[in-house]
């Protein structure tokens, strides 16, 4: 590939944080200019090391990394940094430029009709709903008018028009692009290819084709290699047989046996190392808080957001063990805010009977203290404490010693979404709350997550935008917020 049509070229890169956290060894991959190219791998895997690689905010430890100098780059991260939050919509645009941009409102204006959204101005990015942060997020890569796109789970919190809107765009985009994102369907409408990065060996694969062709030639590669292995594992018995039988005769049939273990020997160095998949996290229960009785939550109103105003409905709903509602609306009507107030205990017009512990997920991961270790914070959800337990549950989400003792600033979205669900189901709830609760997983750990909601026995409430998900779970009652 000539140097003038690459956009991205990773020349056997190596990075680590610290010497006991390494995450790319001699990783190299070239991505050509106009391409739109999805990058996979597990949860912690490195995938938001490998674009802050690339738009120079790390650097290579070594090896090379090459971005062609002539691209302009735009990265849409997963969520809004806090420390924006308290920006007014005008401030965070003009954020995205090195210099004073005049005349900005009707850029801004236009850019957001791009992301099929309408916004004052002056109002704060902390009262947009995620799915309307999400498309902030996109529009502020797209005012910078890049040559490369980077966007990092960009369907996260958007609902079905939103995912659609953003899957045209994509199609209709002619410039190069580089997404993250778990969500299979998305991915095959417009990625010419995968970069896999692969968390056992830390190296990067790369594969042309759709996302489903690519998934399909990676199980076709391992079921090849276990066969390959199966075939030699038979010969290396063999062998080893034959070698024991003539060893026992004595003489020259020692040197027989001799000849016979050095070939098992040379077929045991021909196997070759199966590619391992991601490991899934392992099937769970979420334990419901004993002694629950009568009605667990009462709504008899609650309010919604039109029109960037908040307008009171009426409704009578009471949830008991094993009710399953089902919160349904476009981004933007006050979803996350009524579940919100819903585990506070501060929302006017419903009533969580008394004693019932509330097991709440949020979508940005909020109610975790960022500088708690994963320990602590785990422990801490325990009522009856107990570190036998709290380790085992913890082996289950795919937390090891390394990221146990780990501050949970530290841990990668996705990683943080398996320490909320650990804490789940060490906290034991009567009453659970999930907002987005798909968001940043690993597709893999899908539907054992969608297992463990499905059969959950006490009370809970479910904002998610993902049908195939969805479809999964029990639900007794659906409240559409906005009919």
């Amino acid at each position: 590939m000539a140097n003038n049509d690459v956009a991205v070229r990773f020349n056997k890169v190596s990075f680590e944080y610290g010497p006991k956290k390494p995450i790319l060894d001699e990783a190299s991959f070239a991505l050509r200019r106009g391409t739109k190219i999805t990058l996979m791998g597990q949860n912690g895997a490195g995938k938001s090391t490998i674009l802050n690689l690339i738009t120079g905010s790390l650097k290579e430890e070594d090896g090379s990394v090459y971005v062609d100098p002539r691209l302009k780059i735009a990265y849409a991260k997963q969520v809004i940094p806090k420390e924006q939050m308290e920006l007014t919509v005008k401030e965070f645009f003009e954020k995205c430029f090195d210099k004073k941009i005049y005349n900005i409102d009707p850029k801004i204006d236009e850019t957001l009709a791009v992301v099929n959204l309408k916004a004052p101005h002056d109002k704060k990015i902390s009262t947009f709903s995620g799915g309307q942060q999400a498309r902030l997020l996109l529009a502020s890569a797209l005012i910078q008018e890049p040559d490369l796109l980077i966007l990092d789970e960009p369907t996260n919190n958007l609902d079905q028009a939103g995912i659609a809107h953003l899957t045209q765009f994509l199609m209709d985009y002619d410039k190069t692009c580089i997404v993250i994102s778990h969500d299979a369907d998305f991915l095959n409408c417009f990625t010419d290819g995968v970069i896999y990065l692969d968390i056992f060996t830390r190296k990067i694969e790369q594969y042309l084709g759709d996302y489903y062709v690519v998934v399909a030639e990676i199980a076709d590669r391992i079921e090849k290699e276990k066969m390959k292995n199966a075939r030699y594992e038979k010969e290396i018995i063999a062998n080893k047989e034959k070698a024991n039988f003539f060893a026992n005769k004595g003489g020259k049939m020692r040197l027989v046996a001799r000849k016979m273990r050095n070939k098992a020997a040379e077929m045991e160095e021909s196997k070759v190392d199966v590619r391992r998949e991601d490991r899934a996290i392992r099937k769970f229960t979420i334990p419901v808080q004993k002694e629950l009785s009568g009605d667990i939550l009462k709504i008899s109103s609650f309010t919604i957001i039109q029109n960037h105003k908040p307008v009171e409905k009426e409704e009578s709903i009471a949830l008991k063990k094993k009710n399953h509602l089902l919160l349904a609306g476009p981004n933007g009507i006050g979803k996350t805010t009524l579940l919100e107030s819903l585990a506070s205990g501060q929302a006017r017009g419903a009533e969580i009977a008394d004693g019932v512990r509330v097991g709440y997920y949020r979508q940005d991961f909020s109610t975790l203290n960022f500088e708690d270790t994963v320990f602590d914070s785990l422990f801490e959800a325990m009522k009856e404490k107990d570190e036998q337990k709290l380790r085992s549950v913890a082996a289950g989400f795919l937390i090891d010693r390394e990221i146990v003792y780990a501050k949970i600033g530290s841990l990668s979205e996705g990683q943080k979404g398996l320490v909320a669900f650990a804490r789940l189901v060490l906290q034991e709830p009567g009453l659970l709350i999930l907002d987005e609760p798909t968001n940043h997983i690993n597709f893999r750990h899908l539907p054992i997550i969608a297992k463990a909601l499905d059969s959950y026995e006490g009370a809970m409430i479910l904002v998610s935008h993902v049908p195939e998900f969805v479809s999964q779970i029990r639900i007794d009652r659906t409240l559409d917020l906005e009919r």
